[in-house]
């Protein structure tokens, strides 16, 4: 339902029967035809796949660090691969979409590195409240990098204001293509992982006396969090929270069972992020507002909750 409303809702409103025409009898004379085809279609597509990968990589994120705070974009993933990719997009003046991709993901990695070497420092290992801590301020150093690369390159703002504010607009199928292969089987893999996930949240003395190998299972979630969140800012730009509020709401939803949380946080997201698109063409139009802005008006008094939840049980 919020896929067909994506595509038929916006500055210019296209009915049903000419949606259906426009999907499977496109006529290139008729301009209703053009823009669900040629705008809306692909920013449905790129809606999806973001909103469904952000919502499982935290997810696997917060199973992974047993924090209800953790998401890509608060741990400091999606400020690395946004700067990776202004720095390189700035620097080398490139829009390869392949490249790109990679280059996000490089980001996304050592980000994610970085949080938990600092969050493990000092002794007795990760806590809730050190990745948190961890990841404001690797976020910080990585967002004060990006501005000071826009500040001495103002003439590349134009290119990666994209990246910069979040947004689904804009990018055609074949620009979407390439991070299929990466996207699709993480979304796969980690859904059929439910199970060792569940065993991973049961400590990892009773994980590892069921037969699990705690290490080699959390490793692997890191690498899928990393295509996830890397793959998206490759896409999207910084979107934020989406990783953060899906995978409660599933929970109460659901219960917490990671055989149903994971495929429920995937579809949930590519829900909330279409919703929240489709939304973000009626606010100031005729003008639209990036969908970042959009999660973060959603997820920050969201946010504020679960914090002073967090700090009232402690």
């Amino acid at each position: 339902m919020t896929f067909c409303a994506s595509l038929a809702f916006g500055q210019t409103s296209v009915p049903g029967d000419t949606l259906f025409a426009a999907l499977f009898h496109f006529d290139a004379t008729n301009t209703q035809h053009l823009i669900v085809t040629g705008s809306r279609f692909p920013r449905a597509i790129t809606a999806t796949l973001v909103g469904a990968a952000l919502a499982v990589a935290g997810a696997l994120m917060q199973a992974l660090t047993r924090n209800p705070l953790a998401s890509p974009a608060i741990l400091g993933v999606n400020a690395g691969a946004v700067f990776a990719i202004v720095c390189v997009s700035t620097l080398l003046v490139t829009s390869s979409m392949t490249l790109l991709l990679w280059v996000g993901l490089a980001g996304a990695a050592a980000a994610a590195v970085l949080v938990y070497s600092l969050g493990s420092a000092g002794g007795g290992g990760p806590t809730p409240v050190r990745l948190v801590l961890a990841g404001a301020a690797i976020t910080a150093l990585f967002v004060s990098f990006t501005q000071a690369l826009l500040v001495t390159n103002q003439e590349g703002l134009d290119s990666v204001l994209f990246w910069l504010a979040g947004s689904v607009s804009g990018r055609p199928l074949d620009m979407v293509l390439p991070t299929l292969p990466l996207i699709l089987p993480a979304l796969m893999i980690s859904v059929l992982l439910g199970r060792q996930i569940n065993l991973l949240m049961s400590g990892d003395d009773i994980a590892k006396g069921l037969g699990q190998n705690v290490v080699r299972l959390k490793a692997l979630l890191g690498l899928l969090v990393v295509c996830l969140a890397g793959s998206a800012v490759a896409l999207a730009g910084s979107v934020g929270f989406v990783g953060l509020i899906v995978p409660h709401m599933v929970r109460g939803w659901f219960g917490r069972d990671h055989r149903w949380v994971i495929p429920g946080s995937a579809l949930v997201g590519a829900i909330l992020l279409l919703a929240a698109d489709t939304l973000a063409r009626f606010i100031i139009m005729p003008q639209e507002i990036p969908v970042g802005v959009m999660t973060a008006l959603i997820g920050t008094p969201f946010f504020i909750v679960l914090c002073r939840r967090g700090l009232s049980r402690g």
